[in-house]
């Protein structure tokens, strides 16, 4: 099923998530939706909070065939290394992009739907849309690692948008 995805400025977006703590059929339910969502609005990752849900749970997919997708539950960066500055954008900002700093390449620790703990080494886009997606999780955004000139930038542009009801 298809879901609505919170657009910024939506309060929820700047709550912390909380962890699952219930492996069940509802959080199968919830994770195969996200996907889908995400899927549909052409992303290649999604958290939770984005669909009003404040628990830790985050899907990805940057296979080109979206037929791979990675279901993450309460993940967590384990280590990091290195530093690349590249463009990103979100489904909750559609249609704003900006330049930031992310880790290069991470170790990353998160339950799989049967309650089994994994670990997996990431580098590269599949990293990058990872902590983007982490970040979700502890409320933050791509938008509050911008200067202060680009966020305005962005702000003004959204304003525009709700007055035309584009938002």
């Amino acid at each position: 099923m298809k879901l609505t995805i919170l657009k910024y400025g939506n309060p929820i977006l700047r709550k912390k998530s909380v962890n699952v703590t219930d492996f069940n059929c509802h959080l199968n339910k919830l994770s195969y939706d996200m996907i889908e969502t995400m899927h549909s609005n052409s992303g290649i990752g999604l958290a939770a909070p984005q669909i009003g849900i404040l628990l830790r749970i985050c899907v990805v997919d940057i296979s080109s065939d979206k037929k791979k997708p990675l279901i993450m539950i309460n993940p967590k960066i384990i280590s990091n290394t290195g530093s690349i500055y590249n463009e990103e954008g979100c489904l909750s900002l559609p249609g704003f992009f900006g330049f930031i700093n992310r880790h290069k390449k991470m170790i990353v620790e998160f339950f799989d739907l049967e309650c089994n703990i994994k670990e997996l080494e990431l580098n590269g886009l599949l990293a990058r849309v990872v902590q983007h997606e982490i970040d979700h999780l502890d409320a933050k955004m791509f938008i509050d690692y911008l200067s202060d000139v680009e966020k305005n930038i962005i702000f003004e542009k959204i304003n525009n948008k709700k007055k035309e009801g584009n938002w």
